[in-house]
Order: structure tokens, then C-alpha cells, then sequence
């Protein structure tokens, strides 16, 4: 299956409607991904907090998990939708749990209220990752 054209303005709309949808009442930070996966649909997905600080989940987490309970395989892009001025980028462990699902090449967009700020592939932000590759033998 080839890759889906990317359209990063259904990306943000998907993630801009997740954020607001989010747990957060200990950070107050609310954060929405969108993935564009291998079938061609968009799935999201927002932080969700627990008491139990820090067992909670992040909203590239969420999106990942409704991609595969979608039965999509593969992330041919994703969006992250953070507040506030500094760039929200996914943190080390949702890092790696994108790398589990797409390639070093795969397009990762980090958006603020306005929109998409800055463009990254995997590689730029997991250098020399750990993949599923590392496995098959």
C-alpha cells in the first residue's frame, strides 16, 4: 500500500479537536495529535492525567492506540498540538512509540494554537533509533 497524501490542515483540525477534549486537571496542559495512518484515515488522541502522577498517557499515545484499535499499521505522518510559545514536541517515550509505527522519514508536525510552527522527520527528533527493524532477523 502506498503512502496517503499528507494534508497537514486535516491533521490540525483532527488534533485541535481532540486537545480541548483532554484530562489534565494536574498540569493543565492540554495536548491533541492527529495521525494520518497507511489506510488513509486520520486518528487522535489528547493526554489523559491520573492521580497516580505520572501513570497517565500522552496524546500521541492515545492517537497511536486508536490507529491500531482503527486496524491501520503504519503512521505516514502526525501532528502535535501543544499551548503556549515553545514548541510541544513529543517527549523521549512517545518518541519511541511513533518509531514503533512509522519510518525515520515520516513527517512529524508540531503545532501551536495558530497552527503548524515547525516540521520534523522522525530521524531529526529519534536519531539513530531503535526500531522494529533492530528485531527481524
Amino acid at each position: 500500500m502506498s503512502e496517503p497524501s499528507v494534508d497537514f490542515e486535516t491533521l490540525f483540525a483532527a488534533a485541535a479537536r481532540a486537545q480541548p477534549r483532554a484530562y489534565a486537571p494536574y498540569s493543565r496542559f492540554k495536548v491533541g495529535a492527529a495521525i494520518l495512518a497507511d489506510d488513509g484515515v486520520v486518528y487522535s488522541g489528547c493526554n489523559v492525567e491520573n492521580a497516580a502522577y505520572p501513570s497517565g498517557s500522552c496524546a500521541e499515545q492515545g492517537a497511536i492506540s486508536a490507529m491500531i484499535a482503527g486496524g491501520a499499521g503504519r503512521i505516514a505522518a502526525i501532528l502535535v498540538l501543544g499551548e503556549g510559545e515553545a514548541l510541544v514536541t513529543p517527549c523521549g517515550a512517545c518518541r519511541q512509540r511513533i518509531r514503533e509505527f512509522a519510518t525515520p522519514e515520516t513527517p512529524v508536525a508540531i503545532a501551536g494554537p495558530g497552527g503548524v510552527r515547525q516540521m520534523f522527520s522522525l530521524a531529526e527528533l529519534l536519531p539513530a533509533s531503535f526500531g522494529p527493524d533492530n528485531l527481524r532477523r
